[in-house]
């Protein structure tokens, strides 16, 4: 299964790779095989990176923080303020992407968007401390069924350099579902209540939708 938002860039690797195997076949002997490799590996490539596994989340996903993306868990950590849509103390985690992971981005908790916001920005290594807050970047805040604020960050990085996502303020989303893509190296900040439990550390491999990073207790929200 491929995601739908590589299909131009897809189809118009698909016509560059023709064009240069169109020239290859006119050069004499051998000359043109390097071209049709190269042309045949570039549209491998689009094809493989866009691809879009299907995923089955955990059991008991509702009550769960699953991983948004595919990657390589980068900071675990514990910030004073997020003022954007937490608006008190929170934990962190950030996933890096390489371009060799799957891109498509899940949910990662069952809730409904209240906070939606696109930001443009910069370029810099998505492992850059500052990435979070310099790239471009979307910013979703969603509100979980135990009153708890949950706000996820795709954030483009020097190869990547457009991030596209699929819901707004009022959409429902289940933990594990489909939401949106990064092109390229990218990364992923989750941040939640100080009262989530994490459960994964800096140097851990994380599947989207799959992959358990945290338990959201059942018990409602108290203030910080």
């Amino acid at each position: 299964m491929l995601a739908p938002e590589g299909y131009p860039i897809i189809g118009f690797v698909a016509i560059v790779a023709l064009a240069i195997a169109i020239g290859a076949s006119r050069l004499p002997g051998p000359w043109g095989i390097p071209l049709y490799v190269f042309a045949f590996c570039a549209v491998a490539f689009a094809l493989w990176f866009f691809r879009d596994p299907a995923r089955t989340a955990p059991e008991g996903a509702s009550k769960l923080l699953l991983a948004p993306a595919d990657g390589k868990v980068i900071i675990v950590d514990e910030i004073e303020e997020e003022p954007l849509y937490l608006k008190s103390p929170a934990k962190q985690v950030s996933i890096f992407l390489s371009p060799l992971n799957v891109h498509v981005n899940r949910s990662p908790a069952t809730g409904v968007i209240e906070y939606d916001e696109y930001v443009a920005g910069q370029y810099l290594v998505a492992w850059h401390p500052k990435s979070s807050e310099l790239n471009e970047r979307s910013q979703l805040g969603l509100l979980h069924e135990s009153g708890r604020r949950i706000l996820f960050k795709q954030i483009a990085g020097a190869v990547a350099r457009r991030v596209v996502y699929h819901v707004t303020v009022g959409d429902s989303l289940e933990a594990g579902e489909r939401f949106g893509i990064v092109r390229f190296g990218s990364r992923m900040d989750i941040l939640v209540p100080t009262d989530v439990v994490l459960s994964v550390q800096p140097g851990d491999r994380v599947v989207a939708g799959e992959t358990v990073i945290g338990h959201i207790p059942d018990t409602p929200q108290t203030s910080n």
